[in-house]
This record gives structure tokens, sequence and C-alpha cells, in this order.
């Protein structure tokens, strides 16, 4: 019996259990587990985004396997989860950012950003046909100058961290970050730590062809997506 009562909180997403759950909340959060590693470290002077794209198949363009994003010109994001469900959120975001140039001509803040998309986010949590979306984001970017780093969760909760993991082995990377993040770190730092901790997760040495990586420097205010020969100078060895 009880296993009939859980079926059917299952079907219903706008339904709570009688514990207080949404189970395909909690099944998003599954899918973004499943996704493969994403890491964002704060510095002094920028935010660094670091993913893991491993090569599947010689045949890939590596390309084309899309984890890292550009919103703005001081914002970028950092996806673990489905990636067709984060390309939609990505393109909300960079409307949302437009908009914000359009309207009021200024840049979006990065916590005004991320505080719509989990917004958005969130509707699809209470909508009856639709599923919550499957993919969790970081968003790292400036406000005003300063650093900001955040997660979107599925449920449609905003967290703001100095250096945080998703997708994969989040635990142990996330326990080698809280050993080894100092908040003096400066972006080039900020890179090393991020490539260090997704190495500490792996059994072969990182291989620079399946790891992307971005930063968005305070100096330049700009977002930049480093070279393979960048991300090779700066892994660990």
């Amino acid at each position: 019996m009880q296993g009939q009562q859980q079926q059917a909180y299952d079907r219903g997403i706008t339904i709570f259990s009688p514990d207080g759950r949404l189970y395909q909340v909690e099944y998003a959060r599954e899918a973004v587990k499943r996704g493969t590693a994403s890491i964002g470290v704060r510095a002094s002077d920028g935010v660094a985004l670091i993913v893991d794209k491993p090569v599947r198949s010689p045949l890939v363009e590596q390309d084309s396997v899309e984890k890292l994003h550009k919103v703005d010109d001081h914002i970028g994001t950092a996806s673990a989860g489905h990636v067709a469900d984060a390309r939609r959120l990505i393109d909300f975001a960079r409307r949302d950012a437009q908009v914000e140039r359009l309207r009021y001509e200024q840049a979006i803040g990065v916590e005004t950003l991320t505080k719509d998309v989990t917004d958005h986010i969130q509707q699809f949590t209470q909508i009856g046909g639709a599923r919550p979306f499957g993919v969790a984001l970081l968003v790292g970017g400036l406000d005003d100058g300063q650093p900001r780093l955040f997660e979107t969760d599925p449920s449609g909760t905003p967290y703001e961290w100095q250096a945080i993991a998703i997708g994969s082995d989040r635990e142990e990377i996330q326990s080698y970050l809280e050993a080894e993040y100092d908040p003096e770190i400066e972006l080039a730092e900020a890179v090393e730590l991020g490539l260090e901790a997704l190495a500490s997760v792996q059994e072969e040495p990182l291989d620079p062809a399946g790891v992307g990586a971005a930063t968005v420097d305070a100096e330049s205010e700009q977002y930049i997506t480093l070279t393979e020969e960048e991300i090779r100078a700066a892994r660990p060895e």
C-alpha cells in the first residue's frame, strides 16, 4: 500500500508526499549527480569555472560538448546534468541580461540574474504537466567589480559560495576544496585549484583535451575561455 502511495506522489510534480517531499525534484537532483563535474572557485580578483568533458570517442568534436557558457561580458556559467535543460536555462539567462541592458542601459547583477533564473526553475516545480529542470548551474561573474559565485538547485533555490562543485564526485571534490581553499587566492591560483580538485578524483592523469576552463577577470571584466595550451600549463603534474 505504501509503495502505491509513493507512486502516486511520483506521478504528480505538484503533490507533496505526507513527509513534505517532492519526489520529482529529488530525482532531478539525482540527474545532476549523474552529470560530469563542474567546479567554481571565487578568487580575490575574479571567478574561475572548471568543467570535466571526458573524451567519449576520438570521433567526437570536443568543442561540441557544451558545459561552459557566456551569458554576458561579465558573467559565465558552468553546468552539470542534462545538457539540453542547461541550454534552455542559458537562453533564458541571456535574454534576461539583454533586457537589462536595453531597458536600464546597465549590466545585470550576478545575484539578480541568478535569482531570475531560479525563479524560472521554481515555476517548473509547481506546474502540472511539466517536470523540473534536471540540471544545476554555477553562475560566476562580477557585481560592481566584486567577484560573485552562485549555484542553482533544481528546486529553484540559489546558494552563494566561495568554492563549489556540482555533478559527479561532488562530495570528494568539495572536501578537497574545503581543505585547500584560501579566500585571498588569486585568479590564476583559482584555476590551478579547480584543476587539482578535479584531478583528485580521477584515476588517470588529467587530460587537458577533456577539460574546459573559463575565467571572469575583475580587471578586464570579461568572460574568457582558456585554451587547451593554457589549461595544460596550469594543470597539476
